[in-house]
């Protein structure tokens, strides 16, 4: 029993020092042949300060049939009153972007209908924040919070994404906490997916799941390249498809928040409609991508540039248009001012 007892005993203290051993060099940088494995912590200290997870309470109307707001039809069934409003609640993530006047980018669908909007900080600090405007069609939002011990995050120039580029989303999925998925850009300029009324997203398969919305889509060196927003699931968890309006895109709508308190869109002033295998026939095209124009209309931007019915649109501003829902997005996402170049098919 004693001999039982004494290599129990061994065992035992052999198991707890290896446990040590191996907790200890779990702590030490991974090597591998004396050399430093690659890491993305380091980058994400950096980064993580600057991803808030975002809490909101608000109010919403409640449906009911026009009977249920009659007086007398109440007190003939006697019916109780019943709240016409009722509580909300969501959770989210943002992204400050601005740390001296405390800015914060998010989504519009996570503080719609919002009355109270608490935003903790990496560090634990909980913030009241205000909206400071929102644009529902691109689904952007802006808050400001007291711009005291805040960390804002280094954006750079989505345009120069490619699809393989690794990026990294953080965000605060399922209200667990701030949490760092890893992927790649799968594709850019997403559209036509009934998401948004404007799309020109970043798809990627590093996990996007309810409550990232908001979140931060940053490359390897810790830069801001979107704002991670919805994903697309019949389960309503993550498949590896994600998607994130590009930072460019967002910057420019927050602009024009901070400016004028609201988003004006461009105007073309033209009918267009999608390229149809006989269409695409009867103009000679290879493919059927492009838009038609059906009409343009007098005196606008398309009349003065010598647009005109029967065109088809092949490019703007050297990007391919696939359908009429490009150039639409296309147009509607660029500020009032602004000169672009059109490709047209012409009489062949």
């Amino acid at each position: 029993m004693i001999n039982m007892f004494s290599r129990f005993t061994s065992a035992l203290l052999f198991a707890v020092c290896s446990f040590l051993a191996v907790s200890v060099n779990a702590a030490l940088p991974v090597e591998l042949d004396g050399k430093e494995l690659p890491s993305l912590a380091p980058m994400l200290e950096n980064v993580t300060p600057a991803v808030v997870n975002i809490a909101t309470e608000g109010r919403v109307k409640q449906r009911q049939s026009p009977l249920f707001s009659d007086p007398f039809f109440r007190h003939f069934f006697k019916i109780p009153d019943q709240p016409i409003e009722r509580k909300t609640s969501s959770l989210g993530s943002g992204v400050i972007v601005d740390s001296k006047r405390g800015l914060v980018l998010t989504n519009n669908h996570v503080i719609a209908n919002a009355i109270q909007i608490t935003i903790t900080m990496r560090d634990g600090r909980q913030l009241e924040a205000e909206i400071v405007g929102a644009d529902p069609k691109t689904d952007i939002a802006l808050l400001k919070i007291p711009s005291e011990n805040l960390t804002a995050l280094k954006t750079t120039d989505s345009n120069n994404l490619r699809v393989g580029d690794f990026v990294v989303a953080i965000g605060n999925p399922f209200g667990l906490g701030q949490t760092v998925t890893s992927g790649i850009i799968s594709a850019l300029s997403r559209s036509g997916l009934g998401i948004e009324e404007y799309e020109d997203f970043i798809q990627t398969d590093a996990s996007i799941n309810p409550g990232n919305s908001g979140g931060a889509l940053v490359n390897l060196r810790g830069e801001l390249v979107g704002i991670n927003t919805a994903i697309f699931s019949q389960s309503g968890a993550s498949h590896g498809i994600g998607f994130a309006i590009p930072i460019n895109l967002a910057l420019r709508i927050a602009e024009q928040i901070l400016e004028t308190g609201e988003v004006k869109r461009g105007f073309l002033g033209v009918s267009i409609q999608d390229i149809s295998p006989s269409l695409a026939e009867a103009f000679g095209l290879d493919k059927k991508n492009g838009a038609l124009v059906n009409k343009v209309l007098k005196d606008s931007p398309a009349d003065k540039a010598g647009m005109q019915a029967g065109d088809v649109v092949i490019s703007i501003d050297g990007k391919k248009i696939r359908n009429a829902n490009d150039v639409r997005n296309r147009i509607g996402l660029l500020p009032v001012g602004k000169k672009i170049k059109f490709k047209l098919l012409r009489d062949g």
